[in-house]
Parts: structure tokens; sequence; C-alpha cells
């Protein structure tokens, strides 16, 4: 294969997401197609980067991979791409059966399992919140005879704070497992500490982070989740402690984990009290709720688009360069609002980069070369979005 000569990428997402990824991927001179549900066929993709799309309804395995088999007749896809969380296991398994390159289902565990993910990382020496499955009942009475509580039951193949539950005593764990009956066994139980918890988003090339950037949720999202809370996340202090020990936590969590090329967005928690770092969870993906924005704001990365370059670049054994990064800080402030279309016009700060345009909802992201300026801003923002315009909704309930 001539190292022009142009790569199909099939796209497959569930989610309306990975519009740069695919702009990128098609500036690189490859045949895009995109596979997604045939309900999104009206949200804004980039129809002029995009060469066919299959639609489906609902996702059946054996549908789809009939489905590409067929398609696979005329054209000779090179790589899948997963590009939102929930698709990332689908499409290790699709790899598989088309004997395709790229992470494969044991890896792919790594990024989507949160009991995986835990007992790997301990594995590997990386710190971990002390936890436990909830297969082997003398294990969970061992757990809770020895781990303090509280504890949170966190499902081990969900997304972001769905269906996490606070837990403050043996009794009611043993209720919360019987009640599970026959899905006990895709929960764990973790020990909840109170403390700040920080996401690395980053871009790993040939198994070494070539990029990564220290942020911090200001709210955590289980807050955000069952509070209703205003969502916030804004860049670290480069340099700082935490920050150093964040990066090489995140490097070495891809190196356990058999990370070889890709974006990846992790998260971390220090405990209040001690200050210790523990890992909390990872995935093979960019990360949502606009913090690839905050990001490319802070470091003029685009997150999509580079690891859409990295593929195309690994595919045609060529050799991949990180563009110059920039230091910058930037923050995000998100709330769903109680106007459908929220006048942001009395927000006139010259260091705002960005507005959120989704309806029901206000967001903003500033940028600054100082990260004490992007606090004092969010910090106004949140206010004032409180009381002008916030409203809120409690977590979707998730049926035990």
């Amino acid at each position: 294969m001539s190292n022009n000569h142009p790569l199909n990428f099939l796209c497959i997402t569930t989610y309306h997401k990975g519009q740069d990824f695919m702009k990128s991927c098609k500036a690189e001179g490859n045949n895009v197609y995109l596979l997604t549900k045939k309900k999104l066929e009206n949200e804004i993709w980039p129809w002029e980067s995009i060469d066919d799309v299959f639609w489906i309804d609902d996702w059946n395995q054996n549908d789809v991979v009939k489905g590409i088999a067929y398609k696979f007749r005329n054209i000779k896809f090179d790589r899948f791409v997963a590009l939102d969380d929930f698709d990332v296991e689908k499409v290790a398994m699709l790899r598989e059966h088309f004997r395709m390159a790229g992470m494969g289902r044991t890896t792919a565990h790594y990024f989507r399992d949160k009991l995986a993910m835990r007992m790997k990382a301990k594995e590997e020496g990386v710190n971990v919140p002390a936890f436990t499955s909830l297969f082997h009942d003398g294990d969970i009475n061992e757990y809770a005879d020895t781990v303090s509580p509280p504890w949170l039951l966190k499902p081990r193949m969900e997304a972001s704070a769905t269906g996490i539950k606070k837990i403050h005593s043996k009794d009611e764990l043993w209720q919360i497992v019987h009640g599970l009956g026959d899905e006990r066994d895709n929960y764990l139980v973790e020990k909840f500490a109170p403390g700040d918890v920080y996401h690395v988003d980053g871009l790993t090339v040939d198994g070494k982070v070539v990029f990564s950037r220290v942020s911090k949720y200001l709210d955590t999202p289980f807050e955000v989740a069952h509070g209703g809370g205003i969502f916030r996340s804004a860049s670290c202090e480069i340099g700082s402690k935490v920050e150093k020990g964040l990066t090489k936590m995140n490097a070495d969590v891809m190196k356990a984990f058999g990370m070889q090329f890709g974006a990846s967005h992790t998260e971390f928690i220090q405990n209040r009290e001690s200050g210790e770092l523990f890992f909390l969870e990872t995935s093979s993906r960019v990360g949502g709720a606009n913090l690839a924005e905050m990001v490319e704001f802070a470091s003029g990365i685009n997150l999509w688009g580079e690891w859409a370059k990295i593929e195309s670049k690994n595919l045609k054994k060529q050799k991949y360069t990180l563009p110059k990064a920039n230091n910058k800080y930037a923050g995000i402030v998100v709330s769903l609002s109680r106007y459908e279309h929220p006048d942001t016009s009395s927000f006139m700060d010259k260091e705002i980069v960005w507005r959120m345009q989704k309806p029901w909802h206000i967001g903003l992201i500033v940028v600054s070369d100082s990260s004490e300026r992007v606090m004092e801003l969010l910090d106004n923002y949140t206010k004032r979005i409180s009381e002008e315009f916030h409203a809120s909704l409690p977590a979707p309930p998730k049926s035990l």
C-alpha cells in the first residue's frame, strides 16, 4: 500500500459526537464512513467529510456484523473507530471478528469495565481505592468488616456517574446486594473518600503518552448528577505537585492497560485528608461534557482532530508529530437553564471564548494566562448562573 493511498475508516457511534475526528480524518486524505443510529439523522454531522453513512435502529451485534460484512464485499475497511464510551467494547468485538488492527476485547475491557480497571491497576502497582467484586458472599463480608464505610456501589459498565449509590453500613450493603438479585455480578463496591476529582485528557502514540492536560472538577460528576448541580472544570496549575503527580500516574495507567495509540480520558481522586492520589477510572476516547473544547482552548490541541491523525499515520506507517502546545488556563461552567435559549450577552469578559448553543442549557468557557483569573471568573459566573438561569433535574433513576 502506498503511503498516499486513501484508507477506509468506519467511524462507529451511537451518540452524536466525533465531528472533528471525521473532519480531520478526511483532511488526512482518507475515506470516512459513519455507522450510527437512524434517530440521529437530523443532527449536524460533517456531511462534507463523510463518504457514506450506514443507519441502524438498535444495536444488535449479529446484525451489525452481517451488515458490515456485506459492505466489506465492496469497501475494504482499514480501521474501525469507536467514537463513544458505550461503543468501545462493541467495536472491539467487531475488530476481532474482522481481524482488524486496534484494541481487542481484553484491552477494551480495561477501558470500559470498572472492575477490570481496578484489578489491573492494583496488579500493576497503581493506587486504587479499596474495592471488592460482588461475586462471593465471603469476600463481601470480609470487605465490609475490614474497610470502613461509606462505600460506593458502582455498575461495572456504565459511563460517568450513572447508577452510583452511596452506602453507609454493612446491613445497607447486603440489602442492596440482595436487591440486585442476578445482576449483582455486574457491580462492584469501593471505598468512598471525600476528595477532589481530577481528569487527565491525553493522547498516546506507540505506547507513550505524547500529550496530556490535568484538570480538576470543581464539583464532582457524582455531585452534579445526583444534586442537579452546575458542572465546572478548570485547568490545573502547570508544574504544581498534583499536576506532576497525575501526569506520571496517567502515564503509568496507560502503560499498565496496554494503550498503544489514541485518545484517553482518565479520572483520579486526591484524598482530602491525606493528599494521596488514587486512580478512579479511564476510557479510550475523548472526554465528553465539552471538556475537549476546554482542553483545546487551553492548549491549542484538538483531541478529536489529533486522534484522527494518529490513527491515520499509524495505518500508513508514518511518523506522527504533535503540534506545539500552549500553556494557557481554561475553565468551563455548564448548567441546565430555565430558559430554552438563555441570553448570555450580559457575560462580557474578554476571557470568554465559547458559549454553549444548546436548548435549555447555559455554558461558557474562559481562557487566561492566569489560573487564578479563570477561577475568579468561574466563581463569579457560577453565582450568577445559579441566581439568574439555573434549573435542575433529578438524576435519571437506575433500576437496581
